[in-house]
Parts: C-alpha cells; sequence; structure tokens
C-alpha cells in the first residue's frame, strides 16, 4: 500500500491501494505529534512545560526511553523522543498531559481524523502498539496517513526541527537518542516524517523531503523490511522529484492598478484571490506564460475581496489556472464635503 503527495497543493502523484485499511504501527504517532503542535501553536502548552510521567506511561513497552513513574521532562524533550526514537512512553505521557487521559486524546485523534477527511481511520491508541484486544480496530491507510503528514507538514514546520534530528540526546546529555527514519541521514532533503513496526503491521513509514522548494509526503505500509520500506519511499521520492515541479504564476510587468473613481484613493492594484503553486510536470512547467486581464476602472466604495480582474496560466494550448485578482484592502468612496473642498481647491489654484 503506497501513496505520494505533493505537500503544498494534496495532489496525489501516485497510489497503490491506497484506501486499503492496515495496521500503521508507530506512524500513527503522525497524528500524535499533529495534535502536540496544535497544543503547541494554539498556546494550550508551550515547550518548556514540565510533563509528569504517569504509572501508565511508564509501563508502555515497544520503543521507549524507560520513563519512570514520576520521572518530569519537558514538552519539548517529549516530543523530540517521540519523533526520533519512537518513544511509546512519551507518547502516552504526552497524551495525557493535554487531555487528561490516553482515552481522551484517542477521541481527540479520531475527531481530528474526521476533520481532516480520513475516512479510513480509527485509532485506538497513541503510540500504534498492537497490545490489548482492542488493537485489531487500530486501522488506517496510506492515504490518510498521507493526508496527517501534509497537515503536520504544512502548517506546523516547527515540527521539522526534530524530525529531522540524526541524533541527539535527553536527560542532560545522559540518555542517547537516534532518529529510527535512516532516510535523514542518508537521502537529501528528507524534512521527516516517522516509521513504525509491529508484526502485524509489518515495517511502515511516512517520508517526507523537499527539494527545489517541493516538498513530497511518500508513505509505504506492510513492507516486508525495513530496508525495503526505505527503498520504497526513496523510489516515489525519486519519481516524484524528477518528474514535477511547482509553478507559481508570475506575470510579465506585474499587475496593473486599477483606477478608483470617486475614491479616497486614485488606484488600487489587485492581488490573486490564492497564492498557491501548480504542481506540474516538469515539460509543462517551462511552458508557463500568465496573462493578466483587469477592470479599465471601479466605482468606489471597493471592498476587499472584490474581484477585479483575472491572470490566467497557460502551457502551449493547455488552460492551467485562472486565478481571480481582487482587491487588496477597502478602498471608501469620497464624502461630499471631501469632493466640495476638492472643487473649491481646484477653484482656488486655477485663479
Amino acid at each position: 500500500s503506497a501513496v505520494l503527495m505533493d505537500v503544498a497543493t494534496g495532489t496525489i502523484l501516485y497510489e497503490s491501494n491506497s484506501h486499503e485499511r492496515l495496521a500503521p504501527a508507530s506512524v500513527t504517532k503522525v497524528m500524535t505529534m499533529l495534535l502536540i503542535m496544535e497544543a503547541v501553536d494554539s498556546g494550550k502548552i508551550a515547550l518548556t512545560d514540565t510533563v509528569t510521567a504517569s504509572e501508565a506511561a511508564a509501563a508502555k513497552g515497544g520503543s521507549q526511553i524507560y520513563l519512570k513513574a514520576g520521572e518530569t521532562m519537558s514538552v519539548s524533550d517529549m516530543l523530540k523522543s517521540i519523533a526520533v526514537s519512537s518513544a511509546n512512553d512519551c507518547a502516552c505521557a504526552m497524551a495525557e498531559h493535554i487531555a487528561g487521559s490516553e482515552s481522551a486524546f484517542v477521541a481527540m485523534m479520531n475527531q481530528r481524523a474526521q476533520e481532516l477527511g480520513m475516512n479510513d481511520t480509527s485509532f485506538v491508541n497513541c503510540t500504534g502498539l498492537d497490545d490489548g484486544a482492542d488493537a485489531v480496530n487500530h486501522r488506517t491507510s496510506a492515504y490518510d496517513i498521507a493526508l496527517m503528514s501534509r497537515q503536520l507538514l504544512k502548517y506546523h514546520p516547527l515540527i521539522k526541527n526534530y524530525t529531522t534530528i540524526w541524533m541527539d540526546t535527553v536527560r542532560g546529555g545522559t540518555f542517547g537518542l537516534s532518529n529510527t527514519n535512516k532516510l535523514v541521514r542518508f537521502y537529501d532533503g528528507t524534512t521527516g516524517l516517522k516509521t513504525g513496526y509491529t508484526s502485524a503491521a509489518g515495517y511502515c513509514l511516512s517520508a517526507s523531503a523537499e527539494r527545489g522548494g517541493m516538498e513530497l509526503v511518500a508513505v509505504v505500509l506492510h513492507c516486508k523490511t525495513s530496508v525495503d520500506r526505505f527503498e520504497s519511499a526513496k523510489a516515489l521520492l525519486n519519481y516524484g522529484f524528477s518528474g514535477y515541479a511547482l509553478v507559481t504564476p508570475q506575470p510579465e510587468g506585474g499587475i496593473p492598478p486599477v483606477p478608483v473613481v470617486l475614491g479616497r484613493q486614485d488606484s488600487i492594484t489587485p492581488v490573486p484571490e490564492r497564492s498557491e503553486p501548480l504542481l506540474l510536470e516538469k515539460a509543462l512547467a517551462s511552458q508557463v506564460q500568465t496573462a493578466v486581464t483587469v477592470d479599465e476602472s471601479v466605482q468606489a466604495p471597493v471592498e476587499a475581496g472584490q474581484r477585479l480582474g483575472t491572470m490566467t496560466a497557460t502551457a502551449g494550448e493547455r488552460l492551467l489556472a485562472e486565478i481571480p485578482l481582487v482587491a487588496p484592502e477597502a478602498v471608501p468612496a469620497r464624502t461630499f464635503p471631501e469632493l466640495w473642498a476638492e472643487f473649491l481647491k481646484s477653484i482656488c489654484l486655477s485663479a
């Protein structure tokens, strides 16, 4: 099961069995990290906050940094341990810190999954461990993993400070961490993201990399060996980087201003309604031409966001995009006293 997605646009460049519901192992922690980053970026928690490990967190098996019950650690070090060493104990401690309990955090995970359109997904824990009778219900798909990976990378770039670490330490330098994602060291441009393995899930990986201003995420599930998952992800990333490019339409000479009739300013220069780049095959990317048409004039008042023209991107005979050009700000109409004062001023100057 595999997916290759462009992070900027969400475009799928390759997929195979992309909606098959499978066990994701520790790739689950992409969602755990997403909720942590959303809590940090919203101000609910801070990276410097202290987290206390519970008995339940300390008892987690699998990959861990061997937290002891009552041990304290900063959110930043907890997040680093999750991103680099896939620490199950830290994932559980952070879940409890944010939501009060792992089960409450799992409810948040499932709600966020629904909001992101992850319709193949049901989480039962925050780690991806196969322990517990309900582990058979812990399922997602390569497509859904790509969705949550894109959300994390695009809107919370601070996560890359952690997911690109090759080796580091916690506990004041006394406990070493080594990244389970070997692409961080061996693949140019790697930005993350998360490995996973259990006997039921096989070897899994959500791998992201950025080259030439384009970031891609490759998801592979149920590979037979660890080498296979890394080689498969590299092949997907290589395919994307060699065949596609991002192009932001830019008209030669810029966008001309539009005269404003009876406005408090004489003209306004429109801006594109959206600035997302176009994802194109490289053969097309070099052929892109951008044309602009704007209104001859506009009557005040002008509202912010009011359409004032169109920017059209083409490649040969192929229409790539039509992007509305809109007013970046409001332009109020001049009032009668303002017009009268201007009229009197003009009379005085002519006299």
